[in-house]
């Protein structure tokens, strides 16, 4: 009689694929932080150079943030308007005039 080869039973790896996708979406969020500045309390969030598709204007040096180049979001936490009125005010920074903000 011949041997199959198939795998039987394995229910146990369909739960490592759960937390594998989590790990993954934490992965693709950026790795938001929360930093401490001298005007409050600020979200940020690297943007790697693969996402940056768009270009925008660096409020830091008032220069365009061009397609292709990392850089970072950031939002105010600690606004009186709330999350969602914070969030739509976000704005996108050269990593460079960030740290020197």
């Amino acid at each position: 009689m011949a041997r199959s080869n198939r795998p039987r039973g394995r229910k146990a790896p369909q739960a490592a694929d759960d937390d594998e996708t989590g790990d993954l979406n934490h992965l693709l969020s950026g790795w938001r932080r929360s930093e401490v500045r001298r005007d409050g309390l600020w979200h940020v969030q690297p943007v790697p150079a693969k996402q940056a598709v768009k270009t925008y204007l660096c409020p830091g040096c008032t220069l365009d943030i061009v397609p292709g180049a990392a850089h970072i979001v950031t939002w105010r936490g600690d606004g009186v308007l709330g999350d969602a009125a914070d969030l739509s005010n976000r704005r996108h920074w050269h990593s460079h005039c960030w740290k020197i903000k």
